[in-house]
This record gives structure tokens, C-alpha cells and sequence, in this order.
């Protein structure tokens, strides 16, 4: 992981990264046009082209990046600004660029052939399998939180785009989605509050930039197994021990701990929550299952560290607790944006039903209480989504986004559960039993308002 190629502009391949861009445009443009022809509806091959647009410019960006990558100190950054001119077309437009409508294109694809038909067996077994996790990686989901500049596939680092993926990936199972982003919420981590050479060190391995079996597991773990938990009043601590720290404490719901090589720890430094980067393989850590209610294809588990000892360049971020403050809401916020395609996923799943389902000579849809029932979904489910995106909107500007995710998080917590109770009650005894996704997707909803604590700072 300690590698890290750092071409140069001009340098032996000769090629600028404009000019890289340049010939990209080229190519992407004929693929484009391409995938416009009526020609490969009559032949079949509809989803294959625009496959093609996605994975030719996605590769090409990783090329162009290679041509013209250096490294930059991103400590302090914001979640990341969208282009300039957007901010010229209105307060609140969130109209995806072409990178973002593009890979989101192919990210609802993933959750609706692969996330989708594995939720199920992942749930039972409490945990993500193989070929889910390796076509997440394959569409570049670890890389995504990560700035161009700093090996990521997306010329800006977006919210905005990250919300927008969660919530369509949890729109085919918020378990696996949860599995498959955590990689890239610690990239992100480090590429918004890391050194150089944390960054140098530990990016390349998600960026794609590392010669070795893939992207490593890795977990952001803020929780921790006490009542009403206070993400900002930690029982987790570090000390201060000659040039670096003493970590001791317990975390939970670490993602996929079992397998993760390296953690972002939360923790307690001289009386302000500070983050940490620790990897697998320290000296008193260990990892525990704890499957729970929802989001079981996770694979969750608790981290007991005693006495695990980390240098000073473990420290990630600043020690006033700034960035632990914007880490936590930009989890809060992902965890809205999975509320939101999981409420997406019971209304639209309750409808096909409600029109399916017959009683007395016709539809249930038509009588009165269930139609109301189902519009009422319908508008709890815009709701969520409008205060998410206004939140991932305003993080994405840089600016202050504390109050609008608060508010997102309550009401995605209250009327996700209500989404959920009432999609089970809709499909009545059907709603209990396994044989129907709605009562996994109502447990999974649960997780919305405990993963990041209570209090709403």
C-alpha cells in the first residue's frame, strides 16, 4: 500500500492531462453516439453500450489522472464543491453532471442485478458475498469519495454524488449497500482530513493505484454498545503516550470488521473526539460478530481494543474536533440518503402489490384506506429525499450543513419506520414472512436512527 506512482504532466508518456481529456472526449463521444442508435435496440445490446459509455470514460478519467497527478495536503477540506457553474444555476439545483448521471446509471443497474437478488442469502448469513463486493469495486464505488487530484475517478469530490449513490444502491438492499461503501467512506476520510503521507500511503490501495488482490476492506467506526449513545461524549479514549497514543475501548457495528484491514477509530483525546487510523494487525485488537436486527449483510462486528499502541502519525485530522464534527454528519448523511432508496424500495415494491392483489372482484389499491396508506408513503419518501439533498447540496458547497442533516436524520429515523410498518401492514400476513423483501428492508430502516447516536449536533 506504500506505493504511489506520481506522473507528472510533460513527463515520459509525453500527454498533458488536458490533452488525455482531450483524446477521451473523442472516444467517449463515439461511444455515445453509439449507444443513440436505434440499431442496437433491434440487435439487443441496449444495456452492453451503455455500459460501455460508463466504463470507456470512467477508465479514461483514470488515465488522464495518471498523466497529470500530484499529490496535495487535502486536511480541512469541505465534503467537496461541485463545479463552479453550478452554483450559477440556482440555490438548490442538483442536477447530476455527466460523470453523476452516468454512474449512476450503472450503480442502479448494480442494485437491481446484483444487490438485489443476493439481499436475501447475505441476510441469512450475516455477511456480503464475494461477487457483490467485487462488482461494487468494479464500478469504482471505493474510489468515489476521493478527488481526482488524489487517484479518485470523479474530477470533483461531491455529497451530492455520494448521496445520490447510496441511496440508489439501497434501493436493491441497504445491508450490501452499506458493505460495499464502506471502503470509501474510510478513503474519503483520508482524503478530506489526512496528511501526505497518510494519504500516500493508504489511498492507493482504494484508488486502484496499488498492484495487489483488490480494495481492502476498511471501516469508519464511530459507534459504541451504550444506551442512548453520544457519538460526541465517547467512552472509547487515547492517551497520550511518549510519541504516540493508547487507544482502549469498544466499538460496534464495525462493517465488515472481520475482514477489514484497517480502521478509523473514534476516540477521546484529551476531552475532544478525535479519529484514528488503525490497522488490522496492532497489538491488542480484536474483532467479535455482532449480528444484529438489521442490516445484517454487513456484516457487523465489535472491535475491542486494549491498549492498542499507534504512532502520532495515526492521528487523522485536527485535535479541536472539527473534522470528527463533519465526520460524523457526513455519516449521519449517508445514512439518510439509505433511508431514503429503502423507503423508495418498499413504496415501489407496496404498489405493484396493493395493483396485484384482489379482493371482492378487484384491486385492493381501490379501496380508499389502502390508496391513502400508499400516498401517504409516497409523500414521506419525498420529504426525506428533498432535506437529504438539501443537506448534501449545501455540504458539497462547503458551506454549513449542520442543522439541515439534523433535520434529515429525524425525519428519515420517524417516517422511515413509519414506511416500514406500514409497507408490512399492506401486504398483511405476506409482510411477516421472508418470502417478501418488506420485512428485511423495515429492519434495515431501524438502523437509521442508532448507528451515529441521538443527539443532533
Amino acid at each position: 500500500m506504500t506505493f504511489l506512482s506520481n506522473l507528472r504532466p510533460g513527463g515520459r508518456h509525453g500527454l498533458s492531462s488536458r490533452e488525455a481529456r482531450d483524446a477521451i472526449g473523442l472516444v467517449v463521444a463515439g461511444v455515445s453516439r453509439l449507444a443513440q442508435s436505434d440499431l442496437i435496440d433491434r440487435v439487443g445490446l441496449r444495456k452492453q453500450a451503455e455500459h460501455a459509455v460508463y466504463s470507456t470514460t470512467r477508465n479514461g478519467f483514470r488515465v488522464a489522472t495518471a498523466a497529470g497527478r500530484t499529490f496535495a495536503r487535502a486536511g480541512r477540506r469541505t465534503a467537496g464543491a461541485r463545479p463552479a457553474n453550478a452554483a450559477s444555476r440556482g440555490v438548490f439545483d442538483l442536477t447530476p453532471t455527466d460523470d453523476e448521471a452516468m454512474l449512476l446509471d450503472v450503480v442502479r443497474e448494480l442494485a437491481t442485478e446484483v444487490l438485489r437478488p443476493a439481499a436475501s442469502a447475505a441476510d441469512e448469513a450475516c455477511a456480503p458475498p464475494a461477487d457483490v463486493l467485487a462488482a461494487a469495486q468494479d464500478v469504482g464505488l471505493p474510489a468515489l469519495g476521493v478527488p481526482e487530484e488524489l487517484g479518485g475517478i470523479m474530477e470533483e469530490r461531491s455529497a451530492t454524488a455520494g448521496a445520490l449513490v447510496a441511496e440508489a444502491l439501497a434501493h436493491g438492499d441497504m445491508g450490501l449497500a452499506v458493505a460495499t461503501l464502506a471502503p470509501g467512506a474510510v478513503a474519503t476520510a483520508i482524503g478530506l482530513w489526512g496528511t501526505e503521507a497518510q494519504q500516500q500511503t493508504y489511498l492507493p490501495a482504494f484508488t486502484g493505484d496499488a498492484a495487489g488482490p483488490g480494495v481492502p476492506a476498511a471501516a469508519l467506526t464511530l459507534a459504541e454498545p451504550t444506551v442512548l449513545f453520544d457519538p460526541f461524549e465517547l467512552s472509547t479514549t487515547a492517551r497520550r503516550d511518549g510519541d504516540g497514543f493508547v487507544i482502549d475501548g469498544v466499538k460496534s457495528a464495525v462493517v465488515r470488521g472481520a475482514d477489514a484491514e484497517l480502521f478509523v477509530v473514534a476516540a477521546m483525546l484529551d476531552g475532544t473526539p478525535a479519529l484514528f487510523l488503525v490497522e488490522s494487525g496492532a497489538e491488542g485488537l480484536e474483532v467479535e460478530a455482532d449480528p444484529s436486527m438489521g442490516v445484517r449483510a454487513a456484516g457487523l462486528s465489535r472491535l475491542h481494543l486494549t491498549g492498542v499502541r499507534v504512532g502520532a502519525d495515526a492521528l487523522l485530522g485536527d485535535t479541536d474536533g472539527t473534522a470528527y464534527a463533519e465526520c460524523v454528519r457526513l455519516s449521519r448523511l449517508a445514512w439518510c440518503a439509505l433511508a431514503v432508496g429503502t423507503g423508495q424500495a418498499i413504496l415501489d415494491y407496496v404498489k405493484d402489490y396493493v395493483n396485484g392483489r384482489e379482493a371482492f372482484g378487484e384491486p385492493i389499491s381501490h379501496r380508499q384506506s389502502v390508496a391513502f396508506m400508499v400516498a401517504d408513503m409516497a409523500i414521506e419518501v419525498q420529504a426525506m429525499r428533498l432535506l437529504t439533498w438539501k443537506a448534501a447540496s449545501r455540504a458539497a458547497r462547503g458551506q454549513d450543513f449542520a442543522r439541515e442533516v439534523g433535520l434529515a436524520r429525524q425525519l428519515c429515523t420517524e417516517k422511515g419506520m413509519r414506511i416500514g410498518l406500514d409497507g408490512v401492514q399492506l401486504l398483511g400476513g405476506h409482510g411477516f414472512v421472508k418470502e417478501h423483501p418488506v420485512e428485511r428492508w423495515y429492519r434495515d430502516l431501524r438502523a437509521v436512527g442508532v448507528m451515529e447516536g441521538a443527539v443532533l449536533v
